[in-house]
């Protein structure tokens, strides 16, 4: 598959999502248009045909790609096709040259089919041609969904690049047939969660059935490979749990006895319609080369959320190769010679590619399946392992009685232990996340490590699984390494400390990556790679890594801090956040001290009802202080490095008068001051309405009479104050013959005044038609980002942050 470069994929990404607000169908067409089909030559509505491809030379045609249909609304592929067809008969009829595809498209979603794939409708003898187009029958339209098949379908919202990719692949002079997308082992996992939406609900098994066959060691993932490698809609590898078979799946699995007869063959709901409108897409089966890779990788074929759950992510080779470079740099070139390897979490065992001593290395992984994957491999030459040194454990409930006998020699004695190297990326599920909470909570609460190490006052560690297997490692095999994956919790997380003080090791080496460089992991935070060793007690206090970015280029070093006896900047707005009516100003939003949180840090005129979120109420008096901590936490952009970094109480030094005037200005014309006052007083606006050049007075001036009480304003935060001045003005120049207009309004509502929202998500949309005011919100940014730069450097000198 052709993937674009970087830069068409972020401006493709804006472009689709602006599909849905096409004001007509012509509108939507020029959208399409723009999105796709910039380097062809288009004609939008040529000869009754909506949407016309076609590639010029000189001026004269050398090849149509596509003759396309249009609606504005969601409108039911085959009856666009049916219109479509109606609509060019003539043109067939009349010998012209057709083009290579016919296509439809509404807003939401574009489909194509070859030409040649018309021609069987082309010929019916009991089809209506005299039909109006705009207005064809049902029966017509079921004649077309009966006989037009080979359609090709994609979603604008989640498939815009292989939209992209299909006609870069596909509309080139000279290209005959058409050329499917290729699978490879980077996105394998991406098709198969577009196969969870699209084909698994049409395969005919109830909710009972499933879990019925879950029990028994087959999971959805396993009818996707079945797909996946087959060739002529057959299964071409014969060892999986299940086949296809034309138009049925077919279960080769052991099951049974009792199983057997009801559970042999599976077929579709729909006669396999979605199976082969999806497949369409993509050729089957991928190369040889990835076969093995896909197959060794069955454990992340799990549905999105069922991953996050588990915590499951696979570990990339960048970063397998990686950790191994680390062991050596820590144990050196004979490590693998001198030392024992168990990864008690293996799933497939990935993590232990390039491993060369297979008599030292030990794999347990808690699913069966996977083992029978890796022995499989091990069978067929394909994997360095010895097959008694993979095997079924729970790690966090058996009994080390049920490991092999040379592993529980080497665990029991202590000597061997101190070269027992425990190598693992062990799952990442947290209790009670926001992450199908309902599904993960107690997800950590039932196995034997939580009731045995665990106390009642360990509110938060004893959420984090991998946690749970540093506490029975550090318990049960003290003296031994541990080399893992893992968030930086264990190190930073203000709600560790119990565990730190519990777990107390030496920290041998620690690299950090950006946690999407793994698979399916979407967050902006760190992963670490953490080399301990347990036979070294340490009071960590800060920690020294080396940082990579996603591509494995070194990027400087970082300091990950202990906070365990820090004061937060949260203690330090504290003693101000009184809750009373008289004089308050708003609501300022104060969650988590983290950079984590900060899109959640905001101003508002009144709090909601969100029992997760901390509302505490600015006065007059805490005014300075509440806009010092809104500019503290918004100075600095959140990025996966800094995640997890704390804001902090300031070191007690005098925070001077022009810092506090910075902060003020910042607060009051960031775009997180959501003040939103449409009836009643605005005590937030900075300006009198003779500077702003107002219809009416306001009906408060607490804010620009605070601000003349206020000296020693700096050039930045003037250029500021200038700027939304500027933008103030034009709001009341435009209002001026306005009826309703709101004289005291915010500078939320100014922005929403211009910008209106979009009705489908009610948001405020990113840009307003009026050019002159989307110029002065411009410049207001650039001046606040120049802010933000002045800023940045007191917030280290007055502790706020730790570098």
């Amino acid at each position: 598959m052709v993937i674009p470069e970087p830069l068409f994929l972020y401006h493709l990404t804006s472009q689709v999502k602006q599909f849905a607000q096409a004001k007509s169908e012509h509108d939507l067409r020029l959208k399409v248009r723009d999105a796709f089909f910039a380097d062809y030559s288009v004609d939008v509505e040529d000869e009754r045909i909506d949407f016309l491809v076609y590639h010029e030379r000189s001026g004269f045609f050398t090849e149509t790609f596509l003759w396309a249909e249009s609606k504005d609304k969601p409108t039911d592929t085959y009856e666009m096709f049916t219109q479509l067809l109606l609509t060019i008969k003539k043109k067939h009829d009349a010998g012209e040259m057709p083009p290579k595809y016919l296509g439809v498209f509404d807003k939401e979603k574009i489909a194509f089919t070859e030409f040649s794939n018309a021609y069987d409708i082309f010929n019916l003898n009991d089809f209506n041609w005299n039909e109006r187009p705009s207005s064809a029958s049902k029966k017509t339209v079921n004649q077309v969904e009966k006989h037009l098949k080979n359609i090709v379908e994609f979603r604008f919202a989640s498939d815009a690049v292989e939209i992209a990719g299909f006609i870069r692949r596909n509309f080139s002079p000279g290209k005959i047939r058409t050329v499917k997308a290729q699978i490879n082992k980077n996105n394998f996992i991406t098709i198969y969660n577009k196969w969870v939406k699209e084909v698994l609900p049409t395969i005919d098994l109830s909710d009972a059935e499933w879990k019925t066959l879950k029990n028994n060691g087959i999971k959805d993932c396993d009818f996707y490979l079945a797909d996946l490698l087959s060739e002529n809609n057959k299964t071409i590898w014969d060892k999986l749990n299940i086949v296809l078979q034309m138009t049925f799946y077919e279960s080769i699995f052991q099951l049974p006895e009792k199983l057997k007869y009801s559970y042999d063959k599976f077929y579709f709901r729909d006669e396999g319609e979605a199976h082969a409108k999806f497949w369409a897409r993509y050729e089957r089966p991928p190369a040889e080369e990835y076969r093995g890779h896909i197959v060794e990788c069955r454990d992340l074929l799990v549905p999105q959320n069922i991953r996050e759950i588990k915590g499951a992510y696979f570990t990339p080779q960048i970063w397998v190769e990686k950790s191994q470079e680390y062991l050596e740099k820590v144990f050196g070139e004979d490590w693998q010679e001198e030392y024992f390897v168990w990864d008690c979490c293996a799933g497939t065992c990935n993590l232990l590619a390039g491993l060369t001593n297979k008599y030292n290395v030990w794999a347990s992984t808690i699913d069966q399946p996977d083992v029978d994957i890796v022995h499989q491999l091990i069978a067929n030459n394909e994997f360095n392992l010895l097959e008694s040194h993979v095997f079924r454990f729970d790690f966090l409930n058996d009994d080390f009685s049920k490991l092999p006998l040379e592993l529980q020699d080497i665990i029991n004695d202590e000597e061997k232990r101190k070269k027992l190297i425990i190598y693992m990326n062990p799952p990442y599920a947290e209790a009670g996340s926001s992450v199908a909470k309902k599904s993960k909570t107690g997800v950590s609460n039932i196995t034997m490590v939580h009731k045995k190490y665990f106390v009642s006052g360990e509110k938060f560690a004893k959420r984090e699984l991998f946690v749970q297997f540093l506490m029975r490692i550090k318990n049960e095999l003290p003296g031994c390494i541990i080399a893992h994956f893992s968030k930086l919790k264990v190190i930073n997380a203000p709600y560790f400390k119990n565990f730190r003080n519990t777990f107390k090791s030496k920290l041998e080496k620690l690299f950090v990556v950006p946690a999407d460089s793994f698979d399916n992991v979407t967050g902006r935070f760190p992963i670490g790679f953490h080399i301990w060793n347990t036979a070294v007690p340490r009071n960590l206090k800060v920690a020294k890594a080396d940082v990579f970015d996603r591509n494995g280029k070194r990027c400087g070093r970082k300091s990950f801090v202990n906070y365990d006896n820090a004061r937060l900047l949260n203690d330090w707005l504290r003693p101000s956040w009184v809750e009373t009516g008289k004089g308050r100003l708003g609501y300022m939003v104060c969650n988590s001290n983290d950079f984590q949180h900060q899109n959640e840090i905001a101003i508002l005129e009144e709090k909601s009802n969100d029992t997760s979120t901390f509302f505490k109420p600015i006065t007059q008096d805490n005014l300075v202080d509440s806009a010092i901590y809104f500019a503290v936490r918004h100075c600095m952009e959140h990025t996966w490095l800094n995640d997890r970094d704390q804001f902090l109480y300031p070191n007690g030094g005098v925070i001077n008068k022009e810092f506090q005037n910075d902060c003020l200005i910042f607060a009051l014309f960031h775009h997180q001051n959501r003040i939103c006052r449409k009836d009643g007083k605005n005590h937030w606006i900075p300006f009198t309405a003779a500077e702003v050049d107002a219809k009416d007075n306001f009906k408060s001036t607490q804010m620009s009479d605070f601000l003349k009480t206020r000296k020693r304003m700096s050039k930045k935060a003037k250029a500021v104050f200038e700027a939304g001045k500027a933008l103030w003005k034009y709001y009341h120049d435009t209002i001026k013959s306005a009826k309703r207009a709101v004289v005291d309004a915010s500078l939320y509502e100014i922005r929403e005044y211009f910008k209106g929202r979009d009705k489908e998500t009610g948001r405020m949309k990113a840009k307003a038609t009026d050019e002159r005011f989307n110029e002065l919100d411009a410049d207001l940014r650039a001046s606040l980002k120049k802010l933000a730069a002045k800023i940045q450097p007191k917030v280290y000198e007055y502790g706020f942050l730790k570098k």
